[in-house]
């Protein structure tokens, strides 16, 4: 779990950086996040789940995680909770494997479509998502650091569709 903590906490710095404010990224913990996510994840009686991505070296380089639906939304009952691909390994395919992964294992459990959550200012990720099929479904605010930004919901009515779709 501390890969993930460390995997976590450096793509936040990378990504958010003039996004979201600095004191906030620089006092990110790898082992409170690993913790955070230990936590979370063993809630719900195992329904939730973590993949990761190894390198050559057998070194952890991504992370992703999901689930049920956690708002009760009636159209898209599963969840990707997060997805993290360290800056030196984006642009690999594995942030789409790891995409594709997830869907498997929620549609396996059940479930027909899919939603994640990203903060409106990370362009990059959202035309990924886009690229992958992804629906812009709604938005709302959140609090990150002492400040208010925006967050917008991605969803994928048939999870079949996403587990087809290429970059």
């Amino acid at each position: 779990m501390a890969a993930i903590g460390s995997v976590v906490v450096e793509t936040w710095r990378s990504t958010y950086r003039g996004i979201v404010p600095d004191p906030y990224l620089t006092g990110l913990s790898p082992t409170q996040r690993a913790d955070q996510w230990r936590t979370f994840l063993a809630a719900q009686g195992g329904t939730r789940f973590a993949l990761v991505a190894h390198d050559e070296g057998d070194d952890v380089v991504a992370f992703a995680a999901g689930g049920p639906e956690r708002s009760g939304d009636p159209r898209y009952r599963g969840e990707l909770y997060a997805i993290y691909v360290l800056p030196a390994n984006q642009a690999q395919g594995i942030g789409r494997a790891l995409m594709q992964a997830v869907a498997g294992r929620l549609a396996a459990a059940g479930h027909k479509g899919m939603l994640l959550w990203v903060l409106e200012a990370n362009a990059p990720a959202r035309a990924f998502y886009e690229a992958l099929g992804g629906v812009v479904v709604r938005t709302q605010p959140i609090e990150v650091g002492g400040v208010t930004l925006q967050e917008v919901a991605y969803g994928w009515d048939h999870l079949e569709l996403l587990l087809k779709a290429s970059t």
